[in-house]
């Protein structure tokens, strides 16, 4: 690797997300000062708008033009580049090629993806490919799946440093969240949404919470899953759906597998909205639950679809105001339940829109460790999530830079 032009190339740096990536990593060029990078996208004119907003410290910055499915100009920017933080979707449209050519030519790759179905899709295509040429191939860096994934991974080793075993069940719940959508994200989850709609099968598969443990085949314990309002003894609040939980258990699920099931062979994990206490905790658990509902039926309707991304909807590249990211935030609290009854709480949070700000500086710094941080050496090539690639040392990166925290709550 030591041979590559570029560090990290930031591949869709056009795209809503991509630009707040591309401005991060310029604002905070200090602290990255051996960084080597480059931004690609398919619009030359684009991207040299983006670069001129970075000024005029960035006139050089390298633009490399190509298209998201041209195999020969993707095969020239894998083989440059230690890794690609792709922020090109839907991923299920746009992502294939990408993957192909890092899977294919050893270089790392890393991505916002929460479309589990086309994740499936890759590692069953790609996986032989990526542990032959030794390239990491990890999904899910943004919103979802890090704080879900990285907060099991925390919780279970502070389990096991102080009760010398793995917590048998952990909850996640959301307790306060503020942020917007962008086009992008809606087009992601209504292309899962017509995938699903055209193929009763995949639907199905769709709903399986191990579906990115498709090359095991060991028995899996039937997990459990919100999808209506409860009260959680635990948390001791109204619950309802989390609309992230269909990608976010299955990363949890799968780096449970990769690291050969040693939370047990009946760990639990379920991910849940908290709501609040009494009348009005109930009141605002229906509510949500009634409005997830009539979006999800106005999505799977495809004349009322129809009207929702003309007239309604945010387009692709359009998304929540500069202040809107800043005024935004994420409090979500993790519960770790022993065979014993013993009990732990972890708090993570984030200082800025969850699926934007945060999200942009969670890729940031995926693609940074990747490239810096966690020894290719200790690891053989193939799809891992956040936690199996990254674990401690993305964890520390993210308190340090990127405005997160992590803790234990006794």
């Amino acid at each position: 690797m030591g041979n590559k032009k570029f560090d990290i190339i930031i591949f869709g740096a056009t795209s809503f997300v991509g630009q707040i990536m591309t401005k991060y990593f310029a604002d905070n060029i200090k602290d990255f000062s051996q960084l080597s990078w480059a931004i690609a996208g398919r619009s030359q004119e684009k991207l040299n708008a983006l670069r001129s907003s970075l000024g005029e410290a960035f006139d050089n910055l390298p633009i490399i033009v190509c298209d998201a499915f041209d195999p020969a100009k993707l095969d020239d920017l894998t083989k440059s580049t230690k890794v690609v933080a792709s922020t090109v979707g839907p991923y299920a449209l746009y992502g294939e090629e990408l993957v192909k050519s890092c899977a294919h030519n050893g270089t790392d790759y890393c991505d916002l993806c929460g479309e589990a179905y086309w994740i499936k899709d890759m590692i069953q295509k790609y996986n032989n490919d990526a542990i032959r040429s030794g390239a990491r191939i990890v999904n899910c860096c943004g919103f979802d799946s890090i704080p879900s994934d990285l907060g099991v991974f925390i919780l279970q080793e502070y389990s096991q440093d102080k009760f010398k075993s793995y917590f048998s069940q952990i909850k996640l719940g959301v307790e306060k969240m503020k942020g917007g959508a962008s086009g992008g994200t809606l087009a992601s989850m209504i292309q899962a949404v017509i995938a699903a709609k055209n193929n009763p099968a995949l639907r199905k598969e769709m709903a399986n919470p191990y579906i990115l443990c498709p090359e095991f085949s060991e028995s899996k314990i039937k997990q459990n899953r919100i999808t209506s309002v409860v009260f959680d003894d635990d948390f001791k609040m109204w619950s309802a759906p989390f609309i992230m939980e269909a990608i976010n258990t299955r990363v949890v699920m799968r780096s449970h597998f990769i690291n050969k099931k040693k939370y047990g062979n009946d760990f639990l994990y379920q991910e849940q909205m908290l709501m609040g206490r009494g009348v009005k905790g109930y009141i605002k658990a229906t509510s949500l639950l009634m409005g997830l509902g009539i979006f999800a039926l106005s999505v799977f309707i495809t004349p009322t679809r129809k009207i929702l991304q003309k007239f309604i909807l945010p387009k692709p590249g359009q998304g929540p105001s500069v202040q809107a990211q800043r005024d935004g935030y994420f409090d979500i609290n993790l519960i770790g339940i022993s065979e014993s009854t013993e009990k732990l709480c972890l708090k993570v949070t984030g200082d800025t829109d969850p699926g934007y700000g945060c999200t942009a500086k969670m890729l940031a710094h995926s693609s940074l460790t990747l490239a810096f941080d966690a020894p290719r050496e200790n690891s053989e090539g193939g799809f891992f999530t956040p936690s199996s690639a990254m674990g401690t040392y993305l964890v520390e990166r993210l308190k340090k830079y990127a405005g997160m925290t992590f803790e234990i709550i006794k």
